[in-house]
């Protein structure tokens, strides 16, 4: 009896397993059995793409656990409570020429919410921002014509519009007051402790440099793991996603064709850049203006690898709330530019 219960208490210190991790693990070893040169080109992939964001995830862990060890996160959070349709505005406007993927946007959207700053203006950012860039807009300029850059352009702008004024009418009722996850918040900085008074000099405060170190360290590893599985995702589906079905799928005309071209957006995910070839090889196929504006924009905005980060992250409401403004405004853009781009009786 009493080997069984040192049996019993030694397996209790085995630590549990990561599901992340052996989600990750689990794929590889599926991957290996049926393709082996594969796996070595998704791993690759995952850990370049990785290796590519970890400035950015560098960047936001530290700016938010910093904030939080100086005891000035509720400050910010005041900050942008003050003047929030102003903030909406400035952070669609900011999101629409800003450099981040929907991945990458991820890291810099957990420490916004973490610091306390109001869903609003920071859905406005989310969804604004993937779209396009300064470089994009050249590109989508050069193979699709300046319209489409345009539009783009503009489309960015009004789905952060849409996603911030819509969640600022949403909380009015207290739906959105706490966006994050528990275990997400606490390890983003601020949701587990109290408000204190802010003491910018972190460094003279042994227990406030601590903070920095556990912030940045909690929040980078649970970004970090979840931005993996996301890229090991998004490497099969670049590789096993045959671009011809997408052609299929989303060719035609009419709104039902945008509406599938929506749909269909956010599971086939391409980059910004990658899309563009297979969007102009559509056009000329006979896809509607409206239906490649639709594809373009819910495949930027979100994707399958994304969303799973930002299940991660939101809670459930949140969760499907980001996901819904970003399908219904696709759809709607897609439709107007269509309705504007086509001539008279097109659509």
């Amino acid at each position: 009896m009493n080997a069984l219960a040192r049996l019993s208490r030694a397996g209790t210190r085995f630590p549990e397993l990561d599901g992340v991790l052996t989600t990750i693990a689990v794929m590889a070893v599926l991957q290996a059995l049926f393709d082996l040169p594969g796996l070595s080109e998704t791993l690759l992939f995952t850990l370049s793409s990785l290796w590519s964001i970890a400035p950015y995830i560098l960047l936001a862990v530290v700016f938010a656990a910093y904030l939080q060890a100086a005891g000035a996160d509720a400050l910010v959070a005041r900050v942008f409570r003050a003047r929030l349709g102003l903030t909406i505005f400035v952070a669609a406007l900011v999101g629409a020429v800003s450099p981040f993927c929907s991945c990458g946007v991820i890291p810099l959207i957990a420490g916004l919410l973490a610091m306390g700053v109001p869903l609003a203006p920071v859905m406005a950012f989310w969804l604004s921002s993937p779209i396009i860039d300064p470089p994009q807009f050249v590109m989508t300029a050069s193979i699709l014509g300046s319209g489409f850059a345009v539009g783009k352009t503009a489309a960015a702008f009004g789905l952060g519009l849409l996603g911030g004024f819509g969640v600022a009418l949403f909380d009015r009722f207290g739906w959105f007051r706490e966006p994050l996850k528990r275990r997400a918040a606490c390890r983003c900085g601020t949701s587990c402790g109290t408000p204190e008074e802010p003491r910018w000099a972190i460094w003279r405060d042994p227990s406030r440099r601590r903070r920095l170190v556990a912030g940045i360290g909690g929040q980078g590893l649970f970004l970090a793991r979840w931005l993996a599985l996301a890229f090991f995702l998004e490497g099969l589906m670049l590789a096993y996603l045959p671009a011809e079905l997408v052609a299929r799928l989303v060719g035609g005309e009419g709104w039902t064709a945008v509406l599938l071209a929506t749909l269909v957006g956010v599971p086939a995910y391409l980059n910004g850049y990658a899309a563009l070839p297979l969007v102009d090889g559509l056009v000329q196929q006979g896809m509607s203006a409206g239906a490649a504006m639709a594809f373009l924009l819910a495949g930027g905005v979100t994707s399958l690898p994304a969303a799973i980060a930002v299940h991660a992250l939101a809670r459930p409401a949140v969760f499907l709330l980001y996901l819904g403004l970003a399908l219904s405004g696709s759809f709607i853009a897609g439709l107007l530019f269509g309705a504007l781009a086509a001539p008279p009786g097109a659509i």
